[in-house]
This record gives structure tokens, C-alpha cells and sequence, in this order.
């Protein structure tokens, strides 16, 4: 067990019941010209330095014996996953709008095979990880992330990647409810929307749901 700095305290994790879970580090989510671009602009000053902690955890946690598992968001190109026509899903989902909208950006948003759909080129998945695809917002919502983490014997969850308030989240909250140790690292992932959405969700999981730390904090231990 090594305590890991954090808030509200210092937790203790076991590093090999633990995972780096990077959440969409995708070209549509994480790319200049992406679905997110297009669709209400991203903040590079942002996504920058969070690609750049991602580049410092993810080759540490693997030489340290953490396994990292991405989770990839996507659709079928006949979007037969996303949701019948009474689905909530596709009346709040922004790649629905921006299908039936802009018809040509298709390849820029989350379909499986196209640019959009890829993880970033700095973040690319190496042999040994883990990639999970999913058709919501949350990581465990038809997907065999559970069955992986409980046959891998993983108890501790380190959250990176887009959007905190959305799918970092959405993720997050189920792994409190499914007894995994949920613990996001603030300065590794980024949100969409005002920053208040950044600020409700790292306040809901220090004071009820889990923990949140930083890359610096996360790095100290993985290098002993």
C-alpha cells in the first residue's frame, strides 16, 4: 500500500490493484477540428497541458505495472447502437445534431473508422493496454469494463481524459456505486461547458463520491 497525496485526505492505494482509466482522449473530444471544436469551440490553452500530464502518467503507470485502459467512444456508421427513436440518448448526444446538421463533418465526429473516433496521436494505446469502446457517456454502460477490472483484480481507479463534468463523470460515479475506488486527477482531464460544471464535479467526488488529485501527486508514488 503507498498513500497517494489527495483530497479531502490522503488515500491509501494498492498499486497493483490499480488502473490509469483515460476517458475519450479522442480526435473528437481532444483535436483542433473536432466534433467538440466544431461544436462549441475548444480551448487549446486547455487541452495542451492536459495531453501533456496524460504524456507523463501513462508511460510511468506502465513501467510501474499499472494497467491503462482507454475508453474509446463510438457508433456503428449505421448508428444502430446509439438508440431507438424514443431513446433520450439521441436527442442530447451533440454527434446526433451535428450528423443531421452538417452531414460532410461526419468523419469528424464519433463514428467508429474515422478520424474523429481515433484516440490522439500523443496518447495512442500501446501493446498491453486496454481499450474499451462504449456507445454512452458512462464506461459501464453496455461495455465489459467491470468484468475486466473484477477478472484483472483491480480495486483503485485513476480518472484521465474529456469531459470531467460528462463522461469522466458519468464513469466515475458508477465505478463509486460498483465498489470500485474512484479517484480523478484535476489537472489531467478538462470539461466542456462554464468552468462551475469543472468545479461541481471534483467538489462532488472529494466530499461524497471519491478523490481527487494531481498529476505531480499521482507521478510521486508511481516512481516509488
Amino acid at each position: 500500500m503507498v498513500a497517494l497525496n489527495a483530497r479531502p485526505q490522503e488515500i491509501e492505494i494498492d498499486i497493483q490493484r490499480t488502473a490509469i482509466v483515460v476517458v475519450d482522449m479522442q480526435n473528437a473530444y481532444a483535436s483542433k477540428g473536432g466534433m467538440l471544436d466544431l461544436g462549441t469551440g475548444i480551448d487549446e490553452a486547455r487541452i495542451g497541458p492536459v495531453i501533456a500530464a496524460n504524456k507523463r502518467l501513462l508511460p510511468a503507470a506502465r513501467a510501474a505495472g499499472v494497467k491503462v485502459i482507454y475508453l474509446q467512444f463510438g457508433y456503428k456508421p449505421d448508428l444502430s447502437d446509439a438508440g431507438g427513436p424514443h431513446s433520450p440518448n439521441i436527442r442530447k448526444q451533440m454527434a446526433f445534431r451535428m450528423i443531421k446538421e452538417r452531414p460532410a463533418d461526419r468523419d469528424k465526429l464519433i463514428v467508429e473508422g474515422t478520424w474523429g473516433w481515433e484516440i490522439i496521436d500523443d496518447l495512442k494505446p500501446e501493446p498491453g493496454d486496454l481499450v474499451v469502446q462504449k456507445s454512452r457517456y458512462s464506461g459501464f454502460a453496455g461495455t465489459t469494463l467491470e468484468s475486466q477490472l473484477h477478472g484483472l483484480d483491480i480495486r483503485h481507479l485513476i480518472f484521465t481524459g474529456v469531459a470531467t463534468n460528462v463522461c469522466v463523470e458519468s464513469t466515475a460515479r458508477e465505478a463509486y456505486f460498483r465498489e470500485f475506488w474512484p479517484i480523478l486527477v484535476e489537472d489531467a482531464m478538462d470539461h466542456t461547458g462554464p468552468d462551475f460544471v469543472r468545479q461541481a464535479t471534483l467538489y462532488n467526488f472529494e466530499s461524497k463520491m471519491g478523490w481527487v488529485t494531481k498529476t505531480d501527486d499521482v507521478l510521486r508514488i508511481l516512481k516509488g
